[in-house]
């Protein structure tokens, strides 16, 4: 078995469920995924998907932190929305949060989220 740390951060929601945060594997970090709850309150941070997206990229970026990275560390990253027309969105703030070259990258259409989030996402990490 790999030897395999687990990355916890209270600057990101804690998990809700039966997974950590983040698991890293020699120089590859696993992220879990991250919805856009407020990491103090722990509820969804608005209805607006805008601000949703915003949400999980700081949800994100605060377990990269934790990990000894950030988000440009992250090599392959996966999107899910309950609305692929929110697509361009995404496009135009995740350019605030990344610098090229970027991530590989998925994005997935799907019928509903925990806790009813419009957007959901998790990657891959190399440190």
């Amino acid at each position: 078995m790999a030897n395999k740390s687990i990355i916890a951060t209270d600057k990101a929601p804690q998990a809700i469920g039966t997974y950590s945060q983040a698991v890293k594997v020699g120089s590859t970090v696993y992220l879990s995924g991250q919805i856009p709850l407020d990491p103090a309150s722990m509820q969804i941070v608005s209805d607006e998907f805008n601000a949703q997206v915003v949400q999980v990229f700081e949800n994100l970026t605060a377990v990269c932190e934790a990990a000894g990275g950030s988000l440009n560390d992250i090599v392959k990253l996966n999107i899910f929305m309950t609305d692929l027309s929110n697509f361009a969105t995404v496009n135009e703030i995740m350019e605030r949060y990344f610098n090229q070259p970027f991530p590989a990258r998925a994005a997935i259409g799907v019928k509903q989220l925990p806790k009813d989030s419009l957007v959901e996402m998790d990657g891959v990490m190399e440190l």
